[in-house]
């Protein structure tokens, strides 16, 4: 599977096969051409390893990323109940989490902290930062594998995600496409999202999701949360005690809790991030290339950058556990 494929700068732990690297027969390669002709490969890939890096073929414009993913066969999807800023590209088509750029975006499978996901995640970088910038990736069954055993247990009844939409996290106007408070309790009513409306025309949701998941076609468990991402320990720490000082412990933008509604400590998620840290691949963008994963079997990241970067992100194949909970 990976001879005649190119080169590929990867750094991670022994024994992990993220990503797979698929090249063009020839320089300059229809993207489009690589669906008609390797479809099977990139879903044996797919399948097994959990993601596969198109590296050296031409893609012209967001127009041919989107048909590339579309391609696939499932409509792709919009970016809904969303927890970080984006913006529209087009036809399904979003750039890539809007952070500032000295800022890393932790390990995490795309919208794990709900219960519907996507199965299927493509990213294609236009521009690639001369620094940093990288998506680091990894296997979510090596994380589950190498998750110890107490903390597996103790979220093994889910986990609960507080949010509190206003000033200091995105708008709950944006979180749920609409102004309309109306659609915004449907949509909760129909998601299993507790919901309460504040005084001053804010909003607070809580909902209990899963900590770990079975893969509906391999049958194999993951790791599928975003626990560490949206726990306060993961705010610096003169943010986190700014915030608690402002706005009081309970309106912080978001939080995690274990199922029953108590604390998780700081020190049980800095092990969940050392498991993370550990199984973590790192890879260099080159302009051009189009990673495309099992949202369940790899989580993805962001690395800090400097100068111009642009990758941008579709999504399909929506999946999840409503009856679960």
């Amino acid at each position: 599977m990976n001879a005649g494929m190119g080169t590929l700068d990867r750094r991670g732990p022994a024994g992990s096969l993220l990503p797979v690297l698929i090249a063009p027969a020839s320089p300059g390669e229809p993207l489009m051409d690589a669906l008609a002709r390797r479809r099977a490969e990139i879903d044996a890939a797919l399948a097994t390893v959990g993601g596969v890096l198109l590296r050296g073929f031409d893609v012209a414009d967001a127009a041919a990323f989107r048909a590339f993913a579309a391609g696939f066969g499932h409509p792709l999807l919009s970016y809904e109940f969303g927890s970080t800023p984006r913006s529209e590209v087009g036809g399904g088509v979003y750039t890539s989490t809007e952070y500032p750029a000295h800022q890393s975006i932790p390990l995490h499978n795309e919208q794990a902290y709900t219960r519907e996901w996507p199965m299927k995640i493509w990213f294609h970088c236009v521009t690639a930062a001369p620094e940093g910038g990288d998506t680091p990736i990894a296997d979510s069954r090596a994380i589950h594998r190498r998750m110890p055993a107490a903390i597996l247990d103790r979220f093994a009844p889910g986990i609960l995600y507080v949010r509190n939409y206003g000033d200091f996290d995105v708008p709950w106007q944006k979180v749920f496409n609409t102004a309309d408070r109306a659609d915004v309790e449907r949509f909760c009513r129909d998601a299993g999202i507790r919901w309460a409306w504040k005084p001053d025309g804010g909003l607070r949701t809580s909902q209990l999701c899963q900590a770990v998941e079975t893969h509906p076609v391999t049958g194999e468990k993951v790791w599928f949360n975003q626990a560490h991402l949206f726990h306060r320990s993961n705010l610096p720490a003169e943010v986190r005690e700014s915030l608690e000082d402002l706005l009081g412990e309970e309106n912080l933008p978001r939080d995690t809790f274990f199922a029953d509604g108590s604390p998780i400590p700081d020190g049980v998620l800095d092990e969940v991030r050392a498991v993370l840290d550990e199984e973590t691949v790192s890879f260099t963008w080159r302009a051009g290339d189009v990673l495309m994963l099992d949202n369940m079997l790899a989580a993805h990241a962001r690395g800090p950058f400097r100068g111009p970067r642009k990758v941008i992100v579709a999504m399909a194949e929506p999946h999840g556990n409503q009856g679960r909970f």
